[in-house]
Formats: C-alpha cells, sequence, structure tokens
C-alpha cells in the first residue's frame, strides 16, 4: 500500500467504523445514447417533485427560426471553471434548491412536448408527432448524423427545440423518452445552450433529466451552481466521485478529503477514480509525477477535473460538448479558432461568432487555420469599404478557404445577402452567387441574377421553384427535377403520410439524404417530394441547392 493512500486512509480512521455508504451499483446498460454521460447521479426517484413557478428560460439565439429572441435575463457570473484547489476556494454559497433553477410548471404535461420553439416559430402543427410510437421517434432523432448537409441540420434543430403536443402512442409511459433523446442530440450537436434551457424548461427534477443539466453545468462553466443544486437536492443521491468533486468545489476540503479515503478503503472508488480526486484535492503531493491517463469514456465530471489539472487531453477529436471549453477567452486564439469552426460546422453557434472570432487579430503565423483567417480578413475589409474591385480580388481566395474548411454555408449565411448588386469581375460574381443561394436570401438573389450557362439556370430556377421547361444534366439534376415536377412518388413515406405520421415521416426522409449527393437518386427524390407535400418547400429547396453545391458531404 503505497505512502500516499496509507494517509488517505488514516484520516478516515474516525469515520470507518460509523459511516454507512450505499454499495457501488452494479454493472448498468448505458444511462443514455452517449456514453460518455456522467453517472453524476444514481437512479433514485425524488423525494418530491413539486416545483414552484418560475420564470421560464428564454431560447437562446437559433440558426433555425427567421427571428431574433429576447434577451435572456441575466445569468449569475460563472465561475473559471478551472477546479481552483479548495485552500484557495471561495466560502460555500447558501444552500440553492432545485426549485431555483428556471423550470416552467408543467403539473401533469407529458415532458415531451416541452420545447423552448413555439409552434408560431416552427409552423409545426400541434400534433405534429401523430400516432407513431414514441420508442421508434426517439430511435430515429437518435440516427440522424451531425455531419450531414446544412439544411438538414437546420430542419433537426428545428425538430429537436419544438414546442409540440407529446406522442399520443408512448408504451414506456414514462412520458420523456423522446425529450431524453432530443437533449441527447442536442448534447452530440454540441448545443450546449440549446440542450441547457431544454432542460431547464422541463425541470431537471429526475435523475436522468438532473444528468444531464449537471453535465451541461459543468462544461458551460456554471460548476459551482451544479454542486449547489446537487447538494440541495436530497431526491438525488450523488455517486461518490461527483460528492467529492462537489465538496471540494465548495471549499469543504476535509469533508472531501476523508470521503475520498473511506470510499477508496471500502472499495467503492476505483483505483483510477481515487487517484485522480487524490490530485484534485491535493496537486501539490504529486508534482513531478506522469500525468494519469485519460480513462474511456472520459465524461464531462473527469474532464473538468483533468482540466484543472492541465493534464493532456487523449488523442483525437473530443465531443463537440467538450469543445465549448476551448472557446474562453483564457485560451489562445488559434485554440478558440478551431473550437469555434467545429461548433459552427455543428450549428452549435451562430455565423457571427465564428466570424468575429477571425477578425479578433492580427495572425502571427503562416499556413493552415492562419492563411483562412488572412482571407477572410481581408474579404471583410474589402467587403466593408465597399469597393468592387477589392470584394472581386479578396472573394475568391476567401471562398476556397471556406470551403477547404467545410464552412462555405456559415460564411453564405453570414456575408451572402450583402453581395447582391455588386459590380463584380466574372469570376467573383459567379462565386457570388453560389454565396447566395447558399445563404437565407437565396429566391431574391435568384431573381436578379442572369444565369451564364445551364447549370445556372437549373440552379436559378431550383432556387425559384419553378422547373417546369428547365433541362436536367446529369442523374443528379434529374432527381431533383423529380421531386419538383412529378408527384409525390409511391413508397414508404408517402404511407406513412397518409397516416399523419408527419414527425416520423420528415425524419425518416431526413435519414435518406445522410449521403448527401451520394445517396441514392430515388431516395433523394422521395425525402425532396416528402418535404414539399408537408409544407417544407423553402426546406427542399435550399437542400436541393446544397445537394448541388455542397457535394463533398456526401
Amino acid at each position: 500500500m503505497s505512502t500516499r493512500r496509507i494517509s488517505r486512509l488514516l484520516l478516515a480512521l474516525p469515520v470507518l467504523l460509523g459511516l454507512s455508504l450505499a454499495p457501488a451499483p452494479a454493472q448498468q446498460k448505458p444511462l443514455s445514447a452517449i456514453d460518455w454521460l456522467s453517472r453524476s447521479v444514481r437512479d433514485k426517484a425524488p423525494a418530491n417533485k413539486t416545483r414552484q413557478p418560475q420564470t421560464p428560460p428564454v431560447a437562446p439565439a437559433n440558426p433555425l427560426s427567421g427571428t431574433t429572441p429576447p434577451e435572456p435575463p441575466p445569468m449569475p457570473a460563472p465561475d473559471n471553471g478551472q477546479g481552483t484547489p479548495p485552500a484557495d476556494a471561495a466560502p460555500a454559497e447558501e444552500p440553492l434548491a432545485l426549485d431555483h433553477i428556471q423550470v416552467t410548471p408543467l403539473g401533469d404535461i407529458r415532458k415531451d412536448s416541452v420545447g423552448i420553439l413555439p409552434m408560431s416559430v416552427t409552423g409545426l402543427p400541434h400534433d405534429f408527432w401523430g400516432d407513431t410510437d414514441v420508442t421508434t421517434l426517439a430511435g430515429l432523432v437518435t440516427q440522424q448524423p451531425i455531419d450531414s448537409l446544412p439544411e438538414m441540420l437546420s430542419l433537426l434543430y428545428k425538430l429537436l427545440l419544438a414546442e409540440v403536443d407529446a406522442p399520443r402512442n408512448d408504451p414506456t409511459g414514462s412520458g420523456e423518452t423522446l425529450l431524453l433523446a432530443r437533449i441527447d442530440k442536442l448534447l452530440e450537436l454540441g448545443a450546449l445552450d440549446q440542450a441547457q434551457a431544454l432542460i431547464e424548461r422541463a425541470g431537471p427534477d429526475d435523475a436522468q433529466l438532473f444528468r444531464r443539466w449537471f453535465d451541461v453545468s459543468l462544461l458551460t462553466g456554471h460548476v459551482d451552481h451544479a454542486c449547489t443544486a446537487m447538494r440541495s437536492a436530497p431526491g438525488f443521491a450523488p455517486t461518490l466521485q461527483a460528492r467529492i468533486f462537489c465538496l471540494a468545489r465548495q471549499g469543504d476540503w476535509n469533508a472531501a478529503m476523508l470521503t475520498l479515503a473511506t470510499g477508496e478503503t471500502l472499495g467503492f472508488l476505483t483505483r483510477e477514480q481515487a487517484d485522480l480526486l487524490a490530485r484534485f484535492l491535493d496537486p501539490g503531493l504529486y508534482e513531478g509525477e506522469p500525468d494519469l491517463p485519460a480513462p474511456k469514456p472520459l465524461t464531462p465530471l473527469v474532464f473538468t477535473m483533468r482540466e484543472a489539472l492541465s493534464m493532456p487531453r487523449p488523442a483525437g477529436s473530443l465531443p463537440l460538448a467538450f469543445v465549448h471549453v476551448d472557446l474562453s477567452e483564457n485560451n489562445g486564439w488559434r485554440t478558440r479558432l478551431e473550437a469555434a469552426e467545429r461548433l459552427a460546422r455543428s450549428q452549435a453557434i451562430a455565423p457571427n461568432v465564428l466570424i468575429s472570432l477571425y477578425n479578433e487579430g492580427k495572425p502571427a503565423a503562416s499556413g493552415g487555420i492562419w492563411e483562412r483567417v488572412r482571407a477572410l480578413q481581408a474579404f471583410d475589409v474589402a467587403l466593408l469599404s465597399g469597393d468592387d474591385a477589392a470584394i472581386s480580388k479578396t472573394l475568391p481566395p476567401a471562398w476556397r478557404a471556406m470551403q477547404n474548411a467545410a464552412l462555405e454555408v456559415p460564411f453564405a449565411r453570414y456575408y451572402g445577402e450583402r453581395l447582391p448588386g455588386r459590380a463584380l469581375t466574372a469570376d467573383a460574381a459567379r462565386i457570388a452567387f453560389t454565396v447566395e443561394l447558399l445563404s437565407r436570401g437565396f429566391e431574391k438573389a435568384a431573381r436578379a441574377y442572369r444565369p451564364q450557362d445551364p447549370r445556372e439556370t437549373f440552379l436559378r430556377a431550383l432556387a425559384l421553384g419553378h422547373l417546369q421547361g428547365v433541362k436536367a444534366t446529369g442523374t443528379l439534376e434529374t432527381a431533383i427535377m423529380s421531386a419538383f415536377t412529378d408527384p409525390m412518388p409511391q413508397g414508404p413515406l408517402r404511407d406513412l403520410l397518409q397516416k399523419r405520421r408527419l414527425g416520423e415521416t420528415i425524419l425518416r426522409a431526413m435519414l435518406l439524404l445522410k449521403d448527401g449527393a451520394l445517396a441514392d437518386p430515388g431516395d433523394i427524390t422521395a425525402a425532396l417530394s416528402a418535404f414539399r407535400a408537408v409544407g417544407l418547400e423553402a426546406e427542399a429547396r435550399r437542400t436541393a441547392i446544397q445537394l448541388l453545391l455542397v457535394q463533398r458531404r456526401g
């Protein structure tokens, strides 16, 4: 037995005979579709699920709706998320009961109906999910890829955040099966603000929702807020790891050390868990020793402690939800840029956040991301100056840089509506038309543009929704043409629509396009036809345009 373990055992001796800890749970099935979620609480029914009415949280900025949400109320100042050692910790806060978390009183309303985008914004009917089995819907949500066409991601966000009636067919009886799948998909996309707003609208008053709320709070830097809520929630049984972590964060170092020593001695913590917690509690004791290897999976709780100790991250890409930590101003510019690019691709952050970061400073290096920054900055300056000659010169390299980084759609959504009417060179004008087509103002841009070749003629007609008489060239254009000129073909999607299973129809149509332009031509026709049949005309056109202009996404 090591000297350090003996010292931790000695600290625990006064309570070893009197402290009773619940046995460690047996190996369980995954708690969600995302296997990195922390098991911060055990599955134990809350003692009291009554919540006091609170002001509903405001929907976060979202690229889906055409409206700007109202300003949210002031949030508590977040801590720095760096896991400051208890010796330097501020005094513990006053207890914060769970009913201090902003929630909406729901009474007997099933949580699967909770959303943050009302029907007036989404345009979806109240019975959107219809009679489809809730487990089928949850499975379809889970299957949606996070690297799909940008328009498919935009539509996915709308469905995940929509406030519509819960599915009528719920054999599980839980009332939150679909809500959990929606939250998990938002976390997989890295959309922490949206996931947090959805959880708080529902009220994190059971173990499954609280576990996710706790994780999001860790990853957004609201660590002490999460720990205070956990301490004030007697209905939940925190795991020993979470209990020790929160005791330390709230300044009770002695209790944290005692709990660690006791849990390790009685076998309620693995050696790896105990070693990480010990370093978190007393990092100075381990100076000069090699870092601990990163566990698999790397949960938000473990990630937060390792970041506080400046331990290396595992090789490869972290889940998108973890990337938010890198957006902090405490990090270097390059780190923040790389995080913003990843999150912009998944639409977890708005394009203006990415563009603002590109323009934050002057790149001191060359190559890679810095060439992209230079190209973007040069174009941005030219556009601000209104100099059409400068725009013609800087637009092509900026566009190529965005294409190489798979960021052309965020670029287009930010700049596209500022390009029409410019006196540009022929090359720059063609690129500007492409950018405009990938923007929200695609239809207006198409009306004002004079096509220069058959391809541009087809794109213009597609943007306007008038393809009759236009010639299609190639398999992809023919598949698209069929969706806009012929009645919806027979098939599974048509059958679902006849049964008024609207939500299932859209989710299955989205999966048909998961391979982008490489999808089966018949599937492309069926999916686009389905979108048009349910009233998603603009989404169908934007999807078809992206199939033609963003083909490498397949």
